[in-house]
C-alpha cells in the first residue's frame, strides 16, 4: 500500500472537506465520536489547529483515507491524533499509515526523538498496529480516557524512538521496578 500524507489548508481550500470528513464518519474510540459541523468550525475558528499540523492520509488504491494531526511541534516527543474514515477501517492501512507518519516525523521534524500515540484500552486493533509498526507500550494509565455517558477506561500510550526508526530494531522497556 502506497500512502501519501499532505498538510492541510484549514485556513483556506481545505476547510470544507476536513469538516465533511471529521463530521461524515464516526470515531468510536476518541472522547467525541460525532463531532458536528458546528463543533469542528468552532475549533478551527478558535485556533484549536494553529500549533498543530492537520495532514490528509491518501492511499494509491483507496483515495483520501483519514486524516492525522501532529502535535508538540517544537517538543523532542511529537504525539498524534489518527482518524481513518469509517469505511476504510480493519482493511490494513493502519500499519503503513503509522510507518509513513513516523518516517514524516523523523524526516521533516530534526529535534524529534519520540514519536508517540496514546489509544483506549479497548482499541485492540489499534494497540496491536502500535506494536506492529515498531511502537513499543509505555504506559497504561487506568481510567484516564473519559467516556461519554460511561465509566472511564486506561489509556494506553506507544512510542517510537528516533534510532528504533533508523535501525528497524525495537529498544525494550525495562518494566521492572527497582528492588531494595
Amino acid at each position: 500500500m502506497s500512502i501519501t500524507i499532505t498538510p492541510i489548508d484549514l485556513r483556506g481550500s481545505d476547510r470544507g472537506e476536513f469538516t465533511r470528513f471529521m463530521t461524515r464518519n464516526s470515531f468510536p474510540f476518541h472522547q467525541n465520536a460525532n463531532p458536528t459541523d458546528a463543533q469542528v468550525d468552532a475549533t478551527i475558528d478558535a485556533g484549536g489547529y494553529r500549533r498543530r499540523s492537520p495532514l490528509w492520509i491518501d492511499e494509491r488504491e483507496h483515495g483520501r483515507v483519514g486524516i492525522a494531526v501532529l502535535d508538540d511541534l517544537a517538543d523532542t516527543t511529537l504525539t498524534f491524533d489518527l482518524r481513518l474514515g469509517t469505511r476504510y477501517r480493519a482493511l490494513g492501512l493502519g500499519l503503513p499509515v503509522l510507518r509513513a507518519l513516523a518516517s514524516l516525523v523523523f524526516t521533516d521534524y530534526p529535534k524529534a526523538n519520540r514519536f508517540e500515540g496514546q489509544t483506549r484500552e479497548d482499541n485492540v486493533a489499534m494497540r496491536k498496529t502500535f506494536l506492529r509498526s515498531g511502537f513499543v507500550k509505555e504506559s497504561h494509565r487506568r481510567d484516564a480516557w473519559p467516556v461519554a455517558g460511561g465509566e472511564p477506561l486506561a489509556s494506553v500510550g506507544y512510542a517510537i524512538l528516533r534510532r528504533d526508526w533508523a535501525s528497524g530494531a525495537t529498544t525494550a522497556l525495562d518494566w521492572d521496578e527497582p528492588r531494595s
